[in-house]
């Protein structure tokens, strides 16, 4: 029980530690701005001990919405030279200097979760909220649908950069003319735990592109080679939906159309299955193609409130391979790479997705997902994220949303 309280403590700490005053940032250093769904599971975090503080988080987030619905991925409030690519490099837009892309949309279920928790005070937060969420999730269905599958149009923007299911999708990006550039994150974090040169240059190609664009979402969409139809954007897209109906409904606010949306969504879901390997799948919008990886967004279908029993034994097994959590690639492939960012390690933001997930729908591996997650923790503390095999930390340290995932979740007795 005393190591419990500790990792309590520790986990607030990390949270105040990370304030920058109405946002969080994930860590010093490596990320010094604000970031889309860092901040939604920070809110989710503060709510444990600090409502008025977690709806603060989400309405600095939605301060920086552009004029389109957009909800940007990182937001740059203060000028930090030690980050590559800045504001100067993105040429946002919107009302506060940002980045031209978006990012797993998970703030509707956090607002949602926090509403729960904090009903009497948060119906006005929520009612501010509300229709700013409707937008963001309106901008989604007008412009990132592939056959009713939400798609990504740069790595970041799935959260998972650097993930095997990019790979073809990438390779036929030709980089030659980025130019020099100095990263920066590299020089906090270990080279082999970050994505390589090779996988950056395509990165910032996509930024320069869409700068030379103005983020016109019409024309990115008639020249951008980089299309996803994902499962993390899918799945975070349809649980989304789900509970601003739910929150709607609940405080009498106009809810045309979302479940319809809904409905689109979960047959968009469906095109994501996979029958060669009996799994939720990326499929490049452009060609057609499967990237055949089993990921950590293939298990988020509980999540998004689909049962799949197929799923189901791809879990069973990929929990067997490894001791802690789901890793985020298949550790059966030869792509696997346990401590190199999205290519292997576990992350407890998304086991936190995927167990919530399961939990809702009274799944056997629930509390196995959850209690791996504890132990990581406990074990080897609030890192970034963790290499699966043998549990030890990787990436950025005193990280916000793996102390959130703690206070929410993991960590509770």
């Amino acid at each position: 029980m005393t190591k419990t309280i500790d990792l309590d403590e520790q986990a607030r700490d990390i949270l105040k530690m990370n304030d920058r005053g109405g946002y969080t940032i994930p860590t010093k250093g490596l990320y010094p701005y604000q970031w889309n769904w860092d901040s939604a599971f920070a809110a989710l975090g503060f709510a444990q001990f600090n409502c008025a503080r977690a709806w603060a988080e989400l309405e600095t987030l939605f301060s920086a919405q552009w004029a389109d619905g957009m909800v940007p991925h990182i937001v740059f409030h203060k000028a930090d030279p030690g980050y590559y690519p800045g504001p100067d490099v993105w040429g946002g837009t919107g009302p506060i200097p940002s980045s031209g892309i978006t990012q797993p949309p998970i703030a509707a279920t956090m607002a949602r979760l926090i509403f729960e928790k904090d009903q009497s005070l948060g119906e006005e937060h929520m009612r501010t909220l509300f229709p700013k969420l409707r937008r963001w999730h309106s901008w989604f269905m007008q412009w990132r649908l592939d056959q009713g599958a939400v798609c990504v149009t740069h790595p970041w923007e799935a959260g998972r950069d650097n993930t095997p299911e990019w790979d073809a999708p990438m390779a036929r990006i030709d980089p030659t003319d980025v130019g020099e550039y100095v990263r920066r994150d590299t020089q906090h974090v270990d080279g082999s735990m970050r994505p390589t040169k090779y996988d950056y240059d395509r990165y910032i190609w996509l930024v320069q592109m869409g700068r030379r664009l103005h983020w016109d979402q019409q024309k990115l969409l008639d020249e951008n080679p980089f299309r996803v139809a994902d499962p993390t954007m899918t799945f975070t897209l349809l649980r989304a939906q789900r509970d601003l109906l739910a929150m709607g409904q609940m405080l009498g606010l106009d809810v045309d159309g979302i479940a319809e949306e809904i409905e689109i969504l979960e047959q968009g879901a469906q095109t994501l299955w996979n029958p060669e390997i009996e799994s939720f799948d990326a499929r490049d919008a452009h060609s057609g193609e499967w990237a055949n990886c089993v990921s950590n967004a293939s298990f988020l279908c509980w999540y998004a409130g689909l049962d799949s029993e197929g799923q189901t034994k791809q879990l069973q097994r990929v929990l067997d391979k490894v001791q802690y959590g789901v890793p985020s690639h298949d550790p059966e492939s030869d792509k696997f790479d346990g401590r190199r960012y999205w290519r292997g390690p576990t992350w407890a933001v998304m086991n936190l997705l995927i167990g919530l997930g399961l939990e809702e729908r009274n799944h056997p591996l629930a509390e196995r997902v959850r209690i791996a997650t504890k132990t990581l923790i406990e074990e080897s503390g609030f890192s970034e994220y963790f290499d699966p095999t043998d549990g030890s930390a990787a990436g950025g340290q005193g990280f916000t949303w793996t102390a959130a995932v703690w206070l929410s979740w993991a960590g509770r007795t």
